[in-house]
Protein backbone atom coordinates (compact mmCIF):
# COMPACT_ATOMS: atom_id res chain seq x y z
CA UNK A 1 0.00 0.00 0.00
CA UNK A 2 2.83 2.05 0.75
CA UNK A 3 3.80 1.90 -3.20
CA UNK A 4 0.61 3.46 -4.05
CA UNK A 5 0.24 5.87 -1.03
CA UNK A 6 3.15 7.77 -2.96
CA UNK A 7 1.83 7.61 -6.59
CA UNK A 8 -1.36 9.20 -4.98
CA UNK A 9 0.98 11.61 -3.19
CA UNK A 10 3.04 12.73 -6.38
CA UNK A 11 -0.51 13.59 -7.51
CA UNK A 12 -1.61 15.79 -5.07
CA UNK A 13 1.53 17.05 -4.50
CA UNK A 14 0.10 20.12 -6.57
CA UNK A 15 -1.94 20.78 -4.13
CA UNK A 16 -5.16 21.02 -6.31
CA UNK A 17 -8.34 18.81 -6.01
CA UNK A 18 -8.09 15.11 -7.71
CA UNK A 19 -10.99 13.17 -8.17
CA UNK A 20 -10.48 9.82 -6.92
CA UNK A 21 -11.91 8.53 -9.81
CA UNK A 22 -8.91 10.17 -12.63
CA UNK A 23 -6.45 9.10 -10.48
CA UNK A 24 -7.97 5.57 -10.26
CA UNK A 25 -7.47 6.35 -14.06
CA UNK A 26 -4.08 7.11 -13.89
CA UNK A 27 -2.86 4.84 -11.62
CA UNK A 28 -4.76 1.81 -13.37
CA UNK A 29 -6.60 1.08 -10.10
CA UNK A 30 -9.67 0.66 -8.28
CA UNK A 31 -11.10 3.71 -6.92
CA UNK A 32 -11.46 2.22 -3.47
CA UNK A 33 -7.73 1.25 -3.75
CA UNK A 34 -7.70 5.09 -3.91
CA UNK A 35 -9.64 5.57 -1.36
CA UNK A 36 -7.38 2.99 0.65
CA UNK A 37 -4.06 4.93 -0.42
CA UNK A 38 -5.41 8.18 1.19
CA UNK A 39 -6.15 6.88 4.05
CA UNK A 40 -2.82 5.07 4.24
CA UNK A 41 -1.03 8.87 3.59
CA UNK A 42 -3.58 10.20 6.77
CA UNK A 43 -2.66 7.34 9.03
CA UNK A 44 0.62 5.89 8.35
CA UNK A 45 2.52 9.26 6.89
CA UNK A 46 0.84 11.79 8.81
CA UNK A 47 -0.08 14.01 6.26
CA UNK A 48 -3.46 15.99 6.13
CA UNK A 49 -6.03 15.53 3.20
CA UNK A 50 -9.21 17.23 2.67
CA UNK A 51 -11.86 15.32 1.25
CA UNK A 52 -14.70 17.24 -0.01
CA UNK A 53 -17.84 15.41 -2.36
CA UNK A 54 -17.90 16.21 -5.86
CA UNK A 55 -14.59 17.73 -5.85
CA UNK A 56 -11.92 15.03 -5.06
CA UNK A 57 -9.14 15.13 -2.87
CA UNK A 58 -6.83 17.88 -2.00
CA UNK A 59 -3.38 18.49 0.37
CA UNK A 60 -3.92 21.10 2.91
CA UNK A 61 -1.21 22.97 0.35
CA UNK A 62 1.35 22.04 -2.49
CA UNK A 63 3.66 19.18 -1.18
CA UNK A 64 7.63 19.65 -2.13
CA UNK A 65 9.09 15.69 -2.81
CA UNK A 66 12.74 15.46 -3.04
CA UNK A 67 13.94 15.48 -6.27
CA UNK A 68 17.47 15.00 -7.92
CA UNK A 69 17.59 17.41 -10.32
CA UNK A 70 16.14 20.29 -8.56
CA UNK A 71 18.94 19.45 -5.72
CA UNK A 72 21.78 19.09 -8.01
CA UNK A 73 20.80 22.11 -9.79
CA UNK A 74 21.95 23.87 -6.71
CA UNK A 75 24.99 21.59 -5.60
CA UNK A 76 28.50 23.79 -6.44
CA UNK A 77 30.72 22.56 -9.38
CA UNK A 78 32.66 20.58 -6.49
CA UNK A 79 30.23 19.03 -4.64
CA UNK A 80 28.74 18.37 -7.88
CA UNK A 81 31.60 15.98 -9.02
CA UNK A 82 32.06 14.48 -5.80
CA UNK A 83 28.31 13.01 -5.04
CA UNK A 84 26.34 10.77 -6.79
CA UNK A 85 22.60 10.73 -5.56
CA UNK A 86 19.86 8.17 -5.35
CA UNK A 87 16.74 8.66 -3.16
CA UNK A 88 14.23 6.18 -2.08
CA UNK A 89 10.71 6.84 -1.15
CA UNK A 90 10.47 4.73 2.00
CA UNK A 91 13.48 2.01 3.43
CA UNK A 92 14.00 0.88 7.40
CA UNK A 93 17.60 3.17 7.21
CA UNK A 94 19.61 5.03 5.16
CA UNK A 95 22.57 4.33 7.12
CA UNK A 96 21.81 0.35 7.21
CA UNK A 97 21.64 0.63 3.37
CA UNK A 98 24.36 2.66 2.48
CA UNK A 99 26.71 0.32 4.89
CA UNK A 100 25.40 -2.84 2.47
CA UNK A 101 26.44 -1.08 -0.10
CA UNK A 102 29.69 0.15 1.19
CA UNK A 103 30.82 -3.49 1.72
CA UNK A 104 29.54 -4.32 -1.68
CA UNK A 105 31.69 -1.52 -3.28
CA UNK A 106 29.72 1.59 -3.64
CA UNK A 107 31.59 4.78 -5.04
CA UNK A 108 32.62 7.59 -2.97
CA UNK A 109 30.38 9.92 -2.73
CA UNK A 110 27.21 8.29 -3.27
CA UNK A 111 24.15 9.84 -0.96
CA UNK A 112 21.28 8.03 0.03
CA UNK A 113 18.06 10.22 0.90
CA UNK A 114 14.93 8.76 1.68
CA UNK A 115 10.97 10.34 2.32
CA UNK A 116 10.52 7.97 4.84
CA UNK A 117 12.51 5.92 7.06
CA UNK A 118 10.29 3.14 8.67
CA UNK A 119 13.43 2.20 11.26
CA UNK A 120 15.35 5.48 11.38
CA UNK A 121 18.60 5.27 13.96
CA UNK A 122 20.31 7.94 16.26
CA UNK A 123 22.79 7.80 18.32
CA UNK A 124 23.30 5.05 20.72
CA UNK A 125 20.53 2.76 19.55
CA UNK A 126 17.99 5.56 19.32
CA UNK A 127 14.78 6.23 17.25
CA UNK A 128 14.88 8.69 14.79
CA UNK A 129 11.69 9.38 13.04
CA UNK A 130 9.97 12.28 11.54
CA UNK A 131 6.44 12.80 9.85
CA UNK A 132 6.68 12.46 6.04
CA UNK A 133 8.05 15.93 4.62
CA UNK A 134 8.96 17.64 7.72
CA UNK A 135 12.43 16.88 7.13
CA UNK A 136 15.57 15.87 5.60
CA UNK A 137 16.87 11.94 6.38
CA UNK A 138 19.94 11.18 4.58
CA UNK A 139 23.28 9.36 4.16
CA UNK A 140 26.32 9.56 2.38
CA UNK A 141 29.51 7.56 1.63
CA UNK A 142 33.00 8.96 2.01
CA UNK A 143 36.01 6.96 1.79
CA UNK A 144 38.83 8.21 3.45
CA UNK A 145 42.71 7.70 2.71
CA UNK A 146 42.83 8.10 6.70
CA UNK A 147 42.73 5.05 8.70
CA UNK A 148 40.24 4.43 11.45
CA UNK A 149 42.62 5.97 14.37
CA UNK A 150 42.60 9.12 12.30
CA UNK A 151 38.97 10.37 12.45
CA UNK A 152 38.27 11.47 15.83
CA UNK A 153 36.54 14.31 16.05
CA UNK A 154 34.54 13.75 12.44
CA UNK A 155 31.34 13.93 13.96
CA UNK A 156 31.87 17.77 15.17
CA UNK A 157 33.51 18.77 11.63
CA UNK A 158 30.41 17.33 10.26
CA UNK A 159 28.23 19.45 12.46
CA UNK A 160 30.30 22.61 11.39
CA UNK A 161 29.26 21.63 7.67
CA UNK A 162 25.71 21.75 9.18
CA UNK A 163 25.76 24.83 10.99
CA UNK A 164 27.11 26.77 8.04
CA UNK A 165 24.98 25.54 5.76
CA UNK A 166 21.86 26.63 8.10
CA UNK A 167 23.16 29.98 8.39
CA UNK A 168 23.28 30.43 5.22
CA UNK A 169 19.40 30.51 5.76
CA UNK A 170 19.88 32.89 8.43
CA UNK A 171 19.36 29.89 11.53
CA UNK A 172 21.07 30.69 14.72
CA UNK A 173 22.39 27.10 15.48
CA UNK A 174 24.69 25.96 17.88
CA UNK A 175 27.01 22.71 18.39
CA UNK A 176 26.12 20.11 21.53
CA UNK A 177 29.41 17.65 21.59
CA UNK A 178 29.53 15.18 20.44
CA UNK A 179 27.37 15.34 17.09
CA UNK A 180 23.70 17.33 18.37
CA UNK A 181 22.82 20.76 16.49
CA UNK A 182 20.78 22.75 18.90
CA UNK A 183 18.01 25.89 17.76
CA UNK A 184 17.16 27.31 20.67
CA UNK A 185 18.70 25.08 23.11
CA UNK A 186 16.72 22.05 21.71
CA UNK A 187 17.59 19.71 19.03
CA UNK A 188 17.34 20.30 15.27
CA UNK A 189 19.85 17.88 14.02
CA UNK A 190 21.24 14.43 14.36
CA UNK A 191 24.64 13.08 13.24
CA UNK A 192 25.21 9.44 13.04
CA UNK A 193 28.55 8.19 11.91
CA UNK A 194 29.49 4.50 11.25
CA UNK A 195 33.04 2.92 10.09
CA UNK A 196 34.33 0.28 8.71
CA UNK A 197 38.35 -0.24 7.08
CA UNK A 198 41.61 -0.92 8.81
CA UNK A 199 43.22 1.48 11.77
CA UNK A 200 45.99 2.93 9.04
CA UNK A 201 43.41 3.30 6.19
CA UNK A 202 41.70 3.41 3.98
CA UNK A 203 38.08 3.67 5.69
CA UNK A 204 34.47 3.66 4.70
CA UNK A 205 32.26 5.93 6.57
CA UNK A 206 28.40 6.52 6.27
CA UNK A 207 27.48 9.74 7.69
CA UNK A 208 23.71 9.92 8.51
CA UNK A 209 22.05 13.58 9.02
CA UNK A 210 18.45 14.18 10.22
CA UNK A 211 17.10 17.46 10.46
CA UNK A 212 13.75 18.83 10.90
CA UNK A 213 12.54 21.31 9.28
CA UNK A 214 8.93 21.23 10.30
CA UNK A 215 7.19 20.05 13.12
CA UNK A 216 7.86 16.00 13.17
CA UNK A 217 5.48 15.30 14.87
CA UNK A 218 5.64 13.03 18.09
CA UNK A 219 9.10 12.41 18.94
CA UNK A 220 10.11 11.75 22.99
CA UNK A 221 12.56 14.82 23.36
CA UNK A 222 12.80 18.84 23.03
CA UNK A 223 13.30 18.92 19.67
CA UNK A 224 13.30 22.32 17.48
CA UNK A 225 12.05 22.53 13.88
CA UNK A 226 12.99 25.95 11.39
CA UNK A 227 9.35 26.53 9.83
CA UNK A 228 8.66 27.12 14.12
CA UNK A 229 11.58 29.64 13.84
CA UNK A 230 10.52 31.41 10.99
CA UNK A 231 12.68 30.01 8.52
CA UNK A 232 11.52 28.99 5.02
CA UNK A 233 13.62 27.25 2.77
CA UNK A 234 12.84 24.10 0.51
CA UNK A 235 14.01 20.46 1.37
CA UNK A 236 16.08 20.19 -1.63
CA UNK A 237 17.36 23.82 -1.46
CA UNK A 238 18.58 22.83 1.70
CA UNK A 239 20.10 19.42 0.89
CA UNK A 240 21.98 20.91 -1.73
CA UNK A 241 23.28 23.55 0.60
CA UNK A 242 24.40 20.87 3.03
CA UNK A 243 26.01 18.59 0.87
CA UNK A 244 27.77 21.86 -0.81
CA UNK A 245 29.60 22.39 2.61
CA UNK A 246 29.41 18.95 3.25
CA UNK A 247 31.90 18.12 0.10
CA UNK A 248 34.37 20.84 1.30
CA UNK A 249 34.54 19.64 5.11
CA UNK A 250 35.19 16.21 4.62
CA UNK A 251 37.68 16.90 1.90
CA UNK A 252 39.98 19.12 3.99
CA UNK A 253 39.27 16.91 7.33
CA UNK A 254 40.85 14.12 4.94
CA UNK A 255 43.98 16.23 4.71
CA UNK A 256 44.16 17.83 8.27
CA UNK A 257 42.38 16.07 10.47
CA UNK A 258 40.23 17.58 13.31
CA UNK A 259 42.74 20.05 14.04
CA UNK A 260 41.95 22.22 11.29
CA UNK A 261 38.40 22.83 12.31
CA UNK A 262 38.98 22.95 16.54
CA UNK A 263 38.93 26.71 16.81
CA UNK A 264 35.59 27.01 14.72
CA UNK A 265 33.80 23.93 16.52
CA UNK A 266 34.83 26.14 20.13
CA UNK A 267 33.06 29.08 18.42
CA UNK A 268 29.94 27.41 17.86
CA UNK A 269 29.49 25.19 21.04
CA UNK A 270 26.85 25.47 23.72
CA UNK A 271 27.06 24.52 26.63
CA UNK A 272 31.36 26.07 27.25
CA UNK A 273 31.97 26.51 30.63
CA UNK A 274 29.03 25.75 32.07
CA UNK A 275 28.25 23.04 34.31
CA UNK A 276 27.33 19.71 32.39
CA UNK A 277 26.33 16.17 33.50
CA UNK A 278 27.88 13.21 31.19
CA UNK A 279 25.33 10.31 31.11
CA UNK A 280 27.12 6.40 30.63
CA UNK A 281 25.34 3.23 29.03
CA UNK A 282 27.01 2.15 31.83
CA UNK A 283 28.05 3.57 35.01
CA UNK A 284 27.31 6.52 37.42
CA UNK A 285 27.51 10.00 35.83
CA UNK A 286 29.60 12.41 35.86
CA UNK A 287 28.90 16.41 36.65
CA UNK A 288 31.50 18.63 35.76
CA UNK A 289 32.66 22.31 33.75
CA UNK A 290 32.87 21.90 30.33
CA UNK A 291 35.91 23.67 29.50
CA UNK A 292 36.80 23.25 25.64
CA UNK A 293 37.44 19.79 23.36
CA UNK A 294 41.02 18.16 22.41
CA UNK A 295 43.16 18.15 19.11
CA UNK A 296 41.14 14.80 18.37
CA UNK A 297 37.37 16.21 19.25
CA UNK A 298 37.68 14.65 22.97
CA UNK A 299 35.52 16.62 25.00
CA UNK A 300 37.31 18.61 28.28
CA UNK A 301 35.33 18.48 31.56
CA UNK A 302 36.68 19.81 35.11
CA UNK A 303 35.08 18.11 37.60
CA UNK A 304 35.42 17.59 41.56
CA UNK A 305 38.23 15.17 41.25
CA UNK A 306 40.43 17.16 38.72
CA UNK A 307 40.58 17.54 35.30
CA UNK A 308 39.12 14.51 32.81
CA UNK A 309 38.76 13.76 28.96
CA UNK A 310 35.69 12.23 27.44
CA UNK A 311 36.33 10.55 23.97
CA UNK A 312 33.04 10.38 21.63
CA UNK A 313 31.42 7.09 22.43
CA UNK A 314 28.53 5.27 24.59
CA UNK A 315 28.60 9.25 26.58
CA UNK A 316 25.70 11.86 26.15
CA UNK A 317 25.96 15.12 27.54
CA UNK A 318 23.42 17.55 29.00
CA UNK A 319 23.47 20.57 31.11
CA UNK A 320 23.65 20.06 34.65
CA UNK A 321 19.65 20.23 36.01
Amino acid sequence: MSDLAFAVLRTLANGKFHSGEAMAQQLGCSRTLVWQAVHHLESEFGLTVFSVRGQGYRLPQPFALLDVASIRATLDEYAANVFTLALAEQIDSSNTQLMTRAAQGAPHGLVLAAERQTAGRGRLGRRWQMRLGAGLTFSLLWRFERGLSGLAGLSLAVGIAMVRALREFGAPVSLKWPNDVLLDGRKLAGILIELSGDALGPAAVVIGIGLNVANPGEVDQPVANLADAGIKVGRNELMAALLNQLAQVLSQFDREGFIAFREEWLGLAAYLQQPVRLAFSHGQPVDGMATGVDESGALLVDTADGPRVFHVGEVSLRPQP
